[in-house]
């Protein structure tokens, strides 16, 4: 495979750090090429907290009961914002999704469970006003990178949240973790260990332990080069999906770091791997079938 020149984008990330003296994927967010796609709605309240915001990306032209893809970014549960990944949202949308991309409260605000409290009321408002923008709350998936990773996993794994939010978790029809940390007991870290060291339970904060026959289909991507998010978390959720009799499918994309998965995403690094494309056929097949999966796959 040729991968596309690197020297483009770093020039964009230069000019753009320079005019606004900006974190790097804030100029990347700022200057990169984008998917063509509408933004329909920003800085929608789902909650009465000021992070609990998100924006919504709908295809050009209008979606019509499109799908709604929700993205969670990542951070370390410690940093983020919904504005640094549009692209996100307008690559889901050019790909026929209804596409929100939600704040959560972070730490030291908060610790575990909240932001995963945070994640279900972002679903909940897409129940409640996805048809108001031409997307069908019946068909919803979640998807989320590093940390986002996470918590889309865990709400789609634990139906506890999204109950407690009022939302039927059948309507969560697939899942998607890209360089996620889904079995990291020990904690290891100050960071980790302040967010999730106060949990009564350490076992059931851990995605490979809230593994059920019900869990909706997980399509899981990881890069072997990632050294913050080691590869072996797929590979540890997988086989506790499969064994579990859930749908799974993992991607291990060579030569991309835990940045480089996500980064794929968008239109000048897409010819580096295949991420967007693979990820959104899977997800497309679970909103287009009928009851949730329960069939394993094996990983291709």
């Amino acid at each position: 495979m040729t991968l596309p020149p690197l020297a483009p984008v770093l020039a964009v990330l230069g000019v753009a750090l320079t005019l606004c003296a900006c974190s790097p994927l804030t100029a990347f967010a700022t200057l990169t090429p984008k998917d063509p796609a509408s933004r329909e709605g920003q800085g929608l309240a789902y909650g009465p907290e000021p992070r609990q915001r998100l924006d919504v990306y709908a295809p050009t032209g209008g979606a019509e009961a499109a799908p709604v893809a929700i993205f969670f970014y990542g951070g370390s549960w410690t940093d983020g914002r919904r504005q640094d990944y549009g692209w996100v949202g307008r690559a889901l949308a050019a790909e026929g999704f209804l596409a929100l991309a939600p704040d959560y409260r972070l730490y030291p605000e908060v610790t575990y469970p909240d932001f995963l409290t945070d994640g279900a009321l972002a679903v909940a408002w897409a129940v409640e006003n996805a048809a108001r923008y031409g997307g069908d709350p019946q068909r919803i998936v979640l998807i989320g990178h590093s940390a986002g990773a996470y918590n889309a996993v865990m709400l789609g794994l634990d139906e506890t949240y999204l109950r407690e939010a009022g939302v039927d978790p059948d309507r969560i029809r697939a899942v998607a973790g890209l360089a996620g940390p889904y079995d990291f007991l020990p904690l290891e870290g100050e960071t980790t260990q302040a967010v999730f060291g106060g949990a009564p339970d350490l076992d059931a904060t851990q995605p490979v332990h809230q593994v059920s026959a019900a869990a909706p289909p997980v399509f899981l991507a990881t890069g072997d080069s990632d050294t913050v998010v080691r590869p072996r978390n797929t590979e540890a959720l997988a086989s506790a999906l499969r064994q579990g009799g859930v749908m799974v499918e993992t991607r291990v994309y060579p030569d991309l770091g835990h940045a480089g998965v996500l980064l794929a995403l968008s239109r000048p690094l897409r010819g580096r791997a295949p991420v967007l494309e693979e990820m959104t056929a899977f997800l497309k097949a679970q909103t287009q079938a009928g009851p949730k999966a329960t069939v394993s796959v094996a990983a291709p």
